[in-house]
Formats: structure tokens, C-alpha cells, sequence
């Protein structure tokens, strides 16, 4: 119950931010005075409307989204009415229809930077100090977490009947001890632990050194086998070596919480990293075709590869089962943003292929009248309209792959 209340909660906020992003469309349209003739929340058969002034508003039977009709968005529309041409939306200057069609994604990321505020101030924003690379996670103190099994090889999967379990729970150590030797060398890193447990003969005793609050002690067990590749080539070849059955605890906090005057420059700080990584991943976004149809055919699913928002919904219920409303909000904000930047890129139907459209008549007009010869004009909108239809079909059918492989083949962070 709780997994679906997740789900649908989820849903539910995208569907907020997606009405609140054309609402912002509508708000500065209206503040400059061109005339808004529509506001929906959702598409298909209308439920709900009324009338305010020129503006129906209303409700839509498919909560898939949301709209606002501006009168005149291109001067090949045939929807201004006799004495509302100079409301016509293409007739405004640049900045100002910069401003609307920028309005929607701006709410996406004043939304974010509100999220992720709030977030920095209650259970905290991602520890900037913490590990995130191979040599800083292999520097870390050797405190262990004990895992339930040892696999037999690097395929990851849930324990079954069978497996070896856990040398490091059969000698009696606890989550939180810190190992610091192995058959009496040394143990300063969890780097150093794996180094020497290689050098062990599989299947051998081991005599573990450890700390547990403050005391040393020592305790012996018979090592598992595995099969892992070098640890300075993790594409090398596989081959037999010693297991114990632990993984890492970090010593530093994943989550930072701040006061309010603190939790501006690290919602800063944490957003400008945000941005950072959505452009990786939208470069990225074509090599991750393959990966897609591989998890659709039955491979196994990338946790790298994009999700859609049935996926993203997908993960907030399992969050909120988990109780794990962190990585809930932390969806939200990351969503909203990627959405945000996604609706700015050059490309018609998107926003950012209006604005693109306006400054590049702007700046044609410009050096036309530099030149002195004749203003060129407007764009015409139905020459582009091939181009759109591309961009249209690309966009559904990478969308389609996605929500496919969120129903087949989801990414899940948590076992259910």
C-alpha cells in the first residue's frame, strides 16, 4: 500500500510542476498583456472548465500534463481575432516572449532550488566531503557492514540457497567493527583489506584484528572464494580469490543538514553540481539507446541508463515503502530540473526552439539593417514544420523505449 502511495504521490507532484510550469507561461503573458485564451490541467475530454474574463480555465480527463493557448505564439497562426492583433503574441519584443517561453522552465527550477532549500535544512543535501571515487572509497578506514553471503562471481543478485554466507558473521564481527589486521598484516584502508585479502589463499583460515567501541580483539574464520577481476583492472580476467564477506561503512555522512543562511550556499552549490551533471547526461543520452533495448530484450537493466516518469514514479514509491523520503524529495528536485534545462534546448516543439527562433530574427534583422536592405521578416514556421515532425518522432520514440523499460525492466533501488 505504501508502493503505490508512493507512486501515485509522485506522479501527483510531477503533474503539479508540470501545470505550474504552464502557469508560469500564463502569468507573464497576461502581465504583458497578450491574451491567453486557455489554461488546462491535462489533455483529452474537458471534466471541469469556467470562464474568467478572456481565460477558460479548467480540468482535462488524461493528467498527463498540461496547456496554455497565448494568442499568436507565430505570425502563421490563425487564431487572433479581429481587433487583438497587436496582442498577438510574435508582435511583442524579443525579451519579452523571451520571458514568457523561459517562464515554464524557470518554474521548474525555482521549484528545485525551493526542494532542495527545504531539503538542506531537514535531512540534509549530499555530503560534498563524501567519497565518491574508487582511490578516495579505498582510503576510507577498513569499518565494515556485513553482507549476507559471499557471491560466486561479479554477477549481482539477491542471496540464494546455496551461497557461502558471510566468513566476517561466522567469526562473530558486527556492522560498524574496523578491521585493522589480516593474518597479522596491518590494515589501514578498506584498499588495504582488499589487497591483502587477494594475496590470501581461498578457503584458508584467517586470523582478523579488529575495533569494536574503543577495544581491539581478534577472532579467526575460513575464508569464501569468489571470482573477482585485478583490482587495478576491473576488466581483466576474472579468477578465484579470497572473500570475506564484508563491504564498506564511509565515515563521513552521506546527507549534510544546514540552517537557513548556511542551506543557501549549499543549495547552491548542490544545484550548480546538478547542472554540471544533467549536461553530461544529456550528451550521453544517444549512447544510451542500446543499453535501453537491451533491458526491454531481457538483459539486464543499467542503473545509468534514463528513466522516464514512470520509472522516476516507480522510484518514489519504493522510496516512500523504504521510508526513504530523502531520495524521494531528491527525485523530485532532480526531475524538475532536468525537465527545466530539457524544455530550453534549440529545438522546436520545445520552448527553447521559440526563443531560439525569436533572437535569431532578432540578430537576421539586425545585420539585414546594418546592410541597409529590407528586414527579411518573420520566420516561417511551416518551412520548420519538417524539422519539428523529427524532432517529434525522436523524442516519442525515445520516450516510448523508456517507459517500456520502466514496465519490463525498472530500475529499483531497493528489493521488494
Amino acid at each position: 500500500m505504501s508502493f503505490a502511495f508512493g507512486v501515485v504521490l509522485f506522479a501527483l507532484g510531477i503533474l503539479v510542476s508540470v501545470s505550474l510550469h504552464e502557469a508560469g507561461h500564463m502569468l507573464t503573458a497576461k502581465a504583458f498583456g497578450m491574451k491567453v485564451t486557455r489554461y488546462f490541467v491535462g489533455f483529452g475530454p474537458t471534466l471541469w472548465s469556467f470562464k474568467r474574463g478572456e481565460t477558460e480555465y479548467g480540468i482535462k480527463g488524461i493528467p498527463l500534463g498540461g496547456f496554455c493557448k497565448i494568442v499568436g505564439m507565430t505570425p502563421q497562426d490563425d487564431d487572433v481575432e479581429p481587433g487583438d492583433e497587436k496582442r498577438a503574441m510574435w508582435r511583442y519584443p524579443v525579451w519579452k516572449r523571451t520571458i514568457v517561453m523561459s517562464a515554464g522552465s524557470v518554474t521548474h527550477f525555482a521549484l528545485a532550488i525551493f526542494a532542495a532549500w527545504l531539503a538542506a535544512m531537514t535531512f540534509g543535501l549530499p555530503n560534498p566531503d563524501r567519497p565518491t571515487t574508487e582511490a578516495q572509497v579505498r582510503a576510507e578506514p577498513a569499518v565494515i557492514a556485513l553482507q549476507n553471503c559471499v557471491l560466486p562471481d561479479t554477477t549481482y543478485r539477491e542471496c540464494a540457497a546455496g551461497d557461502t554466507a558471510s566468513p566476517a558473521a561466522a567469526a562473530g564481527l558486527r556492522n560498524g567493527d574496523r578491521i585493522t589486521s589480516l593474518n597479522g598484516t596491518p590494515i589501514n584502508s578498506y584498499g588495504e583489506l582488499l589487497t591483502t585479502l587477494r594475496a590470501t589463499t581461498p578457503g584458508s583460515t584467517a586470523t582478523i584484528g579488529y575495533v569494536r567501541d574503543g577495544q581491539s580483539s581478534t577472532t579467526e574464520t575460513v575464508l569464501a572464494t569468489t571470482k573477482r577481476p585485478p583490482i587495478d583492472n576491473p576488466d581483466g580476467p576474472v579468477t578465484d580469490v579470497s572473500a570475506l564477506g564484508v563491504g564498506l561503512i564511509l565515515s563521513t555522512p552521506g546527507l549534510v543538514s544546514y540552517g537557513p543562511v548556511e542551506a543557501v550556499g549549499a543549495t547552491s552549490d548542490f544545484i550548480g553540481d546538478m547542472a554540471e551533471a544533467t549536461a553530461h547526461a544529456l550528451q550521453r543520452l544517444p549512447e544510451k539507446i542500446p543499453a535501453l533495448w537491451t533491458a526491454i530484450t531481457g538483459g539486464e537493466r543499467d542503473m545509468d541508463t534514463p528513466i522516464s516518469v514512470v520509472g522516476a514514479s516507480i522510484l518514489g514509491g519504493e522510496a516512500v515503502a523504504n521510508d526513504a523520503w530523502e531520495i524521494f524529495v531528491m527525485l523530485f528536485i532532480s526531475l524538475n530540473f532536468f525537465i527545466g534545462v530539457f524544455n530550453l534546448l534549440p529545438l522546436l516543439p520545445l520552448d527553447g526552439g521559440h526563443i531560439a527562433i525569436a533572437w535569431f530574427e532578432r540578430a537576421r534583422s539586425w545585420v539585414y539593417a546594418r546592410l541597409r536592405r529590407p528586414d527579411p521578416g518573420r520566420v516561417d514556421y511551416f518551412k520548420l514544420m519538417p524539422f519539428t515532425y523529427v524532432v517529434i518522432l525522436i523524442g516519442g520514440v525515445f520516450t516510448l523505449l523508456t517507459i517500456t523499460a520502466d514496465v519490463v525492466n525498472p530500475i529499483t533501488l531497493f528489493t521488494r
